[in-house]
């Protein structure tokens, strides 16, 4: 049975960040993930998470300017430096709250470039080498187009082949099956045979992005699906409420409690 994690960022927005925790666990989620917890102190972030009983499955690296616009720094050829910087400064919350996966971002870059290829690369076998002592994974997520125009990693065939070449033990694909469904269809073999590569699964209806209970797809199948592939990892759900989030929660019912 999938694993699932409220994502913090988008979900039980209804009260603050830190008391979402509570929220989620009460709820039924033995598990959470959120964009970013770099607005708020490591300490108090693992305190929420350990004192709720949660298990945190993935955050998000610094992005840079978020607010500005940026979307990671991997794939800019001049932001190098603070790729670096980016991981020093993940690594407290690491710490903190014993996460085994971050999400390095690639940004906004133009993948016809060759520099930003290189820099993409170069960047990819960093964080994973600098985490690996760690026992952290790092993934990379592709991301649609329609929602971040110009994002340089928006393709899976990419990302599968630029991991397969890599051979890091430690770099997986995050496979969001929101943005796989945007940007190619034919999710369920894209999971057959990606899985091998797979460190974390997001979820969301298509096209709306809400509770994953209707729409395009048949989650309930997915959600076997990923049974029948025998996998282990967590199933992020980053989607928008459309509601209050307690309203929406009927599809999690059959799998509430369910222990990491």
């Amino acid at each position: 049975m999938p694993r699932f994690a409220a994502n913090l960022t988008m979900m039980f927005n209804e009260v603050p960040f830190l008391d979402r925790f509570e929220a989620a666990a009460k709820a039924g989620f033995t598990a959470v993930e959120f964009l970013f917890p770099y607005d708020h102190p490591a300490e108090e972030v693992g305190k929420r998470l350990n004192g709720n009983g949660l298990t945190q499955a993935l955050f998000n690296l610094p992005p840079g300017d978020w607010n500005a616009g940026e979307k990671g720094f991997a794939a800019l050829p001049d932001r190098f430096a603070d790729l670096q910087q980016s991981l020093k400064t993940a690594l407290p919350y690491v710490q903190a709250t014993g996460v085994k996966r971050v999400h390095l971002m690639a940004g906004i870059a133009d993948r016809s470039d060759a520099r930003a290829v290189a820099a993409f690369r170069k960047s990819v076998a960093h964080a994973a080498e600098f985490f690996a002592p760690h026992g952290l994974d790092v993934v990379i997520e592709p991301i649609n187009p329609r929602n971040v125009p110009g994002y340089f990693l928006n393709d899976f065939i990419f990302a599968r082949d630029l991991i397969n070449e890599l051979g890091i033990a430690n770099l997986k694909l995050q496979f969001d099956i929101y943005h796989c469904q945007i940007i190619h269809g034919d999710v369920t073999m894209r999971l057959r045979e990606m899985m091998p590569i797979i460190g974390h699964v997001q979820i969301a209806s298509i096209p709306s992005r809400n509770e994953p209970d209707g729409e395009e797809l048949n989650y309930p199948f997915l959600f076997g699906e990923l049974d029948r592939l025998c996998y282990g990892g967590f199933v992020g759900c980053e989607y928008n409420p459309r509601g209050k989030t307690t309203d929406g929660l009927a599809w999690f019912k059959p799998y509430a409690g369910v222990k990491p």
